[in-house]
């Protein structure tokens, strides 16, 4: 004969803690359905044992009656039935919990895209952020270049190529860095590409220097108005010791009229590696954000990494974007990392290099 088994205790003694107060989020949303899942594999393994225990009386039931030969009978039947009535209740608890299985994984599996979205819309926002503020620091570099290109003494030492007269423009020069320490350097060149001048003589030796090959040169000189300025690229500049720089340029002319024969060029040299990580490097990061090793970048529109908030990947990395991927912003995910992006708008007069911010995010 089967052992006997004490009566199940079908009372929930289970009891769920009233829920404190907390700001709702999608990580709270997701934390309370997989309870809700904990709980219901709970709720159906008691009810099988339940069942179980319902199936083992009516066993020992149909045993007893059958001991009892005619006279249980009657009771054998009703053991029977309890045994069915126990399988019924065990394939309903399976089936409630496939189903609620299924519904929530669904909605975790909706949580998490909706977390995913939120997240790329953040980043997204982010690199707007980097590429803005950049462009609009930029949109004043365009501002000193022309405004200065204009200067007398400048002019002069152009027109006259006098020794005294160049030494005057470098020490005018010189004053100008003292107040604008954003730069690493000013040049005054001549229609042939050499630098007559520059602001830091001690610093860099320039007398040997010829820009007449270089893409912001041949612009400038080409130049039909004191309004228009040429850029060339970030670059590791050879004559500045390997500093990174942004060159900026705007003809220098005659009487220093907007419209005058032009003498020569007047060329910044924009201290790109200090004023750069100063951009990506000011945004603000929460600690999932630094946990998931958030990066902030600035690409160039060959997508070159040009500045980074970890300080690597410096015209060695490049981003590469989906074909599908819209020109202006998005996000994308690659190899469990969120990438997100925004293109320059420009700011003012100035249209821009072509430049994106990008944000970089570990997925968990």
């Amino acid at each position: 004969m089967l052992g006997r088994h004490r009566r199940a205790d079908v009372k929930d003694t289970h009891t769920l803690a009233a829920p404190t107060m907390k700001r709702v989020t999608l990580d709270a949303i997701s934390e309370q359905s997989n309870q809700a899942a904990l709980y219901a594999g709970k709720s159906v393994n008691r009810i099988r044992k339940i069942t179980n225990q319902m199936q083992m009386l009516a066993l020992n039931a149909k045993i007893e009656a059958a001991k009892a030969g005619q006279f249980g009978r009657g009771f054998s039947v009703v053991a029977a039935e309890v045994g069915l009535v126990g399988e019924e209740i065990n394939t309903v608890a399976q089936d409630i919990q496939s189903i609620l299985s299924q519904r929530l994984s669904g909605l975790n599996d909706m949580v998490a895209q909706m977390e995913k979205d939120t997240l790329g819309d953040r980043l997204v926002d982010l690199a707007f952020t980097a590429v803005d503020t950049i462009d609009r620091n930029l949109y004043e570099r365009t501002c000193d270049v022309r405004w200065w290109a204009t200067d007398s003494s400048f002019v002069t030492a152009l027109q006259t190529m006098d020794l005294s007269a160049i030494a005057h423009a470098t020490r005018r020069l010189g004053v100008i860095l003292d107040a604008y320490n954003i730069y690493l350097d000013l040049w005054i060149c001549d229609l042939e590409g050499r630098v007559i001048a520059n602001a830091r003589p001690n610093k860099y030796d320039l007398s040997n220097l010829c820009v007449r090959e270089f893409s912001w040169f041949k612009e400038a000189v080409n130049q039909v108005s004191g309004d228009e300025f040429s850029v060339g690229e970030v670059v590791k500049s050879r004559a500045l010791n390997d500093d990174q720089c942004l060159s900026y340029a705007c003809a220098i002319r005659e009487n220093g009229d907007k419209h005058g024969k032009v003498l020569g060029v007047m060329a910044s040299s924009f201290d790109w590696e200090a004023q750069a990580r100063s951009v990506v490097g000011s945004l603000r990061m929460d600690e999932t954000m630094a946990r998931r090793n958030t990066r902030v970048l600035l690409i160039d529109r060959q997508n070159r990494v040009i500045a980074s908030s970890d300080g690597l990947g410096f015209l060695t990395e490049r981003i590469s974007f989906p074909p599908d991927a819209d020109y202006m912003s998005g996000w994308y995910t690659t190899d469990n990392t969120l990438v997100a992006y925004h293109s320059t708008n420009g700011f003012e007069t100035y249209a821009g290099l072509g430049w994106k911010g990008v944000v970089t995010q570990d997925l968990r």
